[in-house]
């Protein structure tokens, strides 16, 4: 049930709730280090690794930690970050029962030295418990709040491998690779895809050949820990071919260079999130090169929901109100479970939104960038309120995409309950963190608790998703697209998507898309070589990383981070 589920499950994850299971009595501890050194090795080890999991005031994508080695031994704890799977197949009862519970086995560790596991350990323990509670909710959140079942239809899709990345991690680790994003260039077949950890490839003749690499072009990018951090996306101007422009985000470490978009110096900044524009020396070259101009960069809380992606209106034509207007998905940085929801949900602030902006035009605040004049917030009486702002309320905005339509759909990754896919209409409210879906939740409480819509909701004025599904379902949804290519009619007039770390696979068909309603999730299944797989059979993961994209024809195509490779849907049948 938490959105952003990413690529890394720290290993303290599933420490804390073993302790907190309270199978054994608390262990004797006394031994680890106190050493100042040690602990800042240690703290620096979490951050690459932990931190966008956990915290020690409030649960997050996983527990927070306060207190942890108060109720487990230090051994325990390096036994199980060695080598989690082997401590769930000895039958340990705290890791039956938390694998039982949230399904995914985190990767092993097995390459920490014992000083690491010390240090690690050492800075747990230098977190006690805090007297710094969450607010007290005595409600009874809902234990199941969506009871019906997402139903297996009949509909199954042949898959066809087009290529195979090559992994962008040396460690033999899982996932191999960081793919996120498929797009092509505009009035064109050229096929990209993204991996998270620094380059963009180019598709030629289905091998990937690397078109930036944004380590090389930005000297203070980094792309640790994982988790959403990195090159997070990238976009093509629509007249590229004449002008040469493309968009890109990317993280730096904090104080890299002046936020445009900071706040309170007593709140601390994990790192920036860079959003540039990049001019080709030749649109037409096989490998980018260039000169850059930095649009806006952006503080961050945490290392999770960052700026992962930006996009243009694909059906937008020269005269339309959206041609060359950039629309970029904003997280909420993880604010809220950092304890500080005050800077989400709020068009006066930038966190949890979805952006529209001209970055043809210089009348925003740094001069940098346009601001639409037809944008919601631009002529409101409210003068604190940002006109870059086309709608707000969103964790994680995953996946930006438009249907035949014209209906902009926007998935939104939740935290510990639901997952859901939103109609986004200019200036609206949707809701996070006061609302997880069309569920009422307590931003200042409990964050894994969700509690029905009072009667008076409407006076709220929030929009809720056109289609959601709980977490026991899946855990964190992956945006997708209308199918519009002709190569298989089955799939006419459905929304495909599906859940990154499960992989499995959900449509709804948009003909029941309707605001105030919700379209029914339906789940279909793949074969390959005519011969019925699941994703995670296919990569061998049971954590798959699933991901959608779309080419110029509107062929669909899913990517699977664990294994780097890259498929195609290639024709459909109904059983």
């Amino acid at each position: 049930m938490k959105k952003t589920f990413l690529v890394l499950l720290s290993a303290v994850f599933y420490l804390f709730y073993f302790a907190a299971c309270n199978y054994e009595t608390s262990a004797d501890n006394k031994s680890i280090s106190t050493d100042s050194a040690t602990i800042t090795k240690g703290k620096a080890l979490f951050n690459q690794h932990c931190s966008g999991c956990h915290n020690f005031r409030q649960d997050g994508i996983g527990p927070q930690l306060a207190g942890l080695t108060a109720s487990v031994s230090a051994e325990w704890i390096y036994h199980f970050i060695k080598n989690p799977q082997q401590v769930i197949n000895s039958k340990d009862e705290r890791a039956q029962k938390l694998y039982k519970k949230y399904k995914v086995v985190m990767p092993s560790f097995a390459t920490f030295t014992d000083d690491e596991l010390k240090e690690i350990t050492a800075f747990l323990n230098s977190k006690k418990v805090s007297n710094r509670k969450v607010s007290k909710d005595d409600r009874k959140g809902l234990t199941n709040p969506i009871p019906d079942k997402i139903q297996l239809s009949n509909l199954v899709v042949e898959l066809k491998q087009v290529t195979h990345f090559p992994p962008s991690i040396d460690s033999g680790k899982l996932p191999m690779t960081r793919i996120t994003k498929l797009d092509f260039k505009p009035n064109t077949n050229d096929l990209f895809v993204l991996d998270l950890r620094g380059k963009l490839y180019k598709l030629q003749h289905n091998k990937p050949v690397i078109y930036m690499d944004m380590a090389k072009l930005e000297p203070k990018f980094i792309l640790q820990p994982g988790l959403g951090t990195g090159f997070g996306s990238f976009a093509f101007h629509p007249q590229f071919a004449r002008n040469g422009l493309i968009y890109t985000t990317h993280t730096e470490p904090p104080g890299s260079a002046k936020a445009d978009f900071s706040y309170a110096d007593s709140i601390k900044v994990t790192l920036q999130w860079v959003l540039t524009e990049w001019k080709a020396d030749n649109p037409f070259a096989p490998v980018f090169s260039g000169i850059e101009r930095e649009l806006f960069r952006v503080n961050m809380v945490a290392v999770n929901h960052g700026i992962q992606e930006i996009t243009f209106n694909p059906l937008a034509t020269p005269g339309d109100e959206d041609y060359g207007l950039l629309y970029i998905g904003i997280g909420d940085g993880g604010s809220v479970e950092n304890g500080y929801p005050f800077l989400a949900h709020s068009p006066e602030k930038i966190w949890g939104t979805i952006l529209r902006i001209n970055p043809a035009g210089r009348n925003s605040a740094n001069g940098r960038y346009g601001i639409p004049p037809q944008n919601p917030f631009v002529k409101n009486q409210n003068t604190a309120n940002l006109g870059e702002i086309y709608a707000y309320g969103f964790r994680n905005p995953h996946r930006i995409s438009w249907s035949k339509k014209r209906q902009m759909l926007v998935c939104n990754i939740g935290h510990g309950n639901i997952e859901s896919v939103n109609m986004v209409l200019k200036g609206h409210d949707y809701g996070w963190p006061v609302r997880e879906g069309s569920f009422v939740i307590n931003p200042y409480g409990e964050l894994n608790k969700v509690y029905p819509l009072a009667v008076n909701d409407s006076s709220y004025h929030i929009t809720y998703p056109v289609a959601q599904y709980d977490h026991d379902e899946g855990k964190a949804i992956s945006g997708g697209f209308e199918y519009s290519g002709t190569t298989i009619p089955q799939l006419k007039g459905k929304y495909m998507f599906g859940d990154i770390p499960q992989g499995r696979l959900f449509y709804i068909d948009l003909a029941q898309v309707k605001q105030g309603t919700h379209a029914l999730v339906k789940e279909w299944k793949i074969s390959i070589n005519d011969s019925l797989k699941s994703l995670a059979e296919l990569c061998g993961s049971k954590r798959v990383d699933l991901h959608f994209g779309k080419d110029a024809r509107g062929e669909l195509y899913i990517l699977t981070k664990a294994d780097g490779k890259l498929y195609k849907l290639v024709s459909a049948t109904k059983k």
